[in-house]
């Protein structure tokens, strides 16, 4: 049986062999404890992982010292919203972030709302684009940190953090990017982007799961945390836990992968996303473009099919594995905070499909997207203009 063409890698990405082939030693024969620095066996886990500090580190600009290894980005949005919630109470007990951040910034932001903080979530226009202005605005005596995305994961929208990063230095704010989805595809530099904590994660970028990093700046202005996970003073103190070597190494090596081919890996990802695009526009001309189509990520495509549901249509689409813009559990009938923040009401959001597009998809994977694609809202189109006729000659 044939498998379906990946059109999901916002969701997560296949490892590139090159890192598999990185890896592969840290399992068996290079299976020292990082911490076991005593004998040569830990002396190799322990260079391994930093020269994959140095390699994060080097990727945006910071310093190896800066870098704190996590088990992926929610734990790092948690240690950095929670770490500075608890460490700079003294200062104030205002956040500022926008509606369409991940769960992982929302949720732990309603967590802290339930400790005493406010929280002020700012909205977005209707390409899902924070207006820095508001930024400004929102600003008050008690407010401590700016929470704002790069790239948001469903829509691909590129938020204005540069000019956020300038607002909160010149307030003396701190400054804190969820950078999973333009980690290795979009140019990172935290200094002149002043970001004092930066969330990233290896599997949006064919590394493996179950890795990713906290950026926290340690000079102009030093940042401090409340530790969040005891246990062996690990990491600094900020993190404590067994290092996973081989998942450094891997998540290393995707990024020094992603660096080499980034200016013409976007430019071949965008060519194949405007090929969808049109492929289906061009049959569909009512399909709704959801995000900037400027200022987006080169892999994303978010379409709404006005009329149909995005659920149905992905079951319907054996051929193509994608998602539909929500972001709820299947146990909520509740369609996607993003696409509901672009003004669009329940009806239309619920018709929201995302096509991501990765290093491994080809011009004829494309092609046949697009025709399963219009094969399907063509027949759900007919099914629903049936059933109305059907309605409207009386016999239901």
């Amino acid at each position: 049986m044939n498998r379906p063409i990946y059109l999901d890698n916002q969701a997560t990405t296949p490892p590139d062999p090159e890192v598999v082939k990185a890896m592969l030693p840290y399992f068996q024969e290079k299976f020292g404890n990082a911490a076991s620095v005593h004998h040569s066996y830990g002396q190799e886990g322990k260079e391994a992982v930093e020269q994959g500090r140095r390699v994060m580190a080097e990727s945006i600009q910071g310093s190896p010292r800066e870098i704190i290894f996590t088990s992926g980005a929610t734990e790092a949005i948690n240690l950095a919203l929670k770490g500075v919630a608890e460490k700079y109470i003294d200062r104030g007990q205002h956040i500022i972030t926008q509606v369409t951040e991940h769960k992982a910034v929302l949720d732990t932001c309603n967590y802290l709302v339930r400790k005493g903080w406010k929280v002020t979530t700012l909205p977005v226009d209707s390409k899902g684009m924070v207006n820095p202005s508001h930024v400004t605005n929102a600003i008050t005596r008690e407010t401590v940190l700016v929470a704002i995305m790069h790239a948001n994961n469903e829509i691909g929208t590129i938020q204005p953090v540069q000019e956020i990063g300038t607002i909160c230095r010149q307030k003396n704010i701190l400054f804190m990017v969820d950078a999973c989805q333009s980690f290795g595809k979009l140019d990172l530099n935290v200094k002149s982007m002043n970001i004092n904590l930066l969330a990233a994660t290896a599997h949006k970028l064919y590394g493996p799961k179950g890795i990713g990093f906290l950026f926290v700046s340690q000079k102009d202005p030093k940042v401090e945390l409340q530790i969040q996970m005891e246990g062996g003073g690990h990491e600094r103190g900020f993190r404590s836990g067994t290092l996973a070597v081989p998942l450094i190494v891997g998540f290393a090596r995707a990024v020094e992968l992603s660096l080499e081919c980034i200016n013409k890996e976007n430019l071949r990802l965008g060519e194949l996303r405007d090929q969808l695009y049109s492929g289906i526009r061009v049959i569909h001309p009512e399909v709704i473009l959801n995000g900037s189509r400027d200022k987006r990520l080169a892999h994303n495509l978010s379409l709404c099919f006005p009329g149909l549901d995005g659920e149905t249509m992905i079951m319907k689409m054996k051929g193509i594995a994608c998602s539909t813009g929500s972001a709820c559990s299947s146990a909520s009938l509740e369609p996607s905070h993003v696409i509901k923040a672009l003004g669009r009401d329940t009806e239309l959001a619920h018709s929201a499909i995302r096509f991501s597009l990765g290093r491994f998809n080809t011009t004829a994977e494309i092609d046949t997207a697009i025709s399963v694609i219009n094969r399907v809202v063509r027949d759900l189109k007919e099914k629903k203009l049936h059933r109305r006729r059907i309605h409207a000659d009386g016999f239901e």
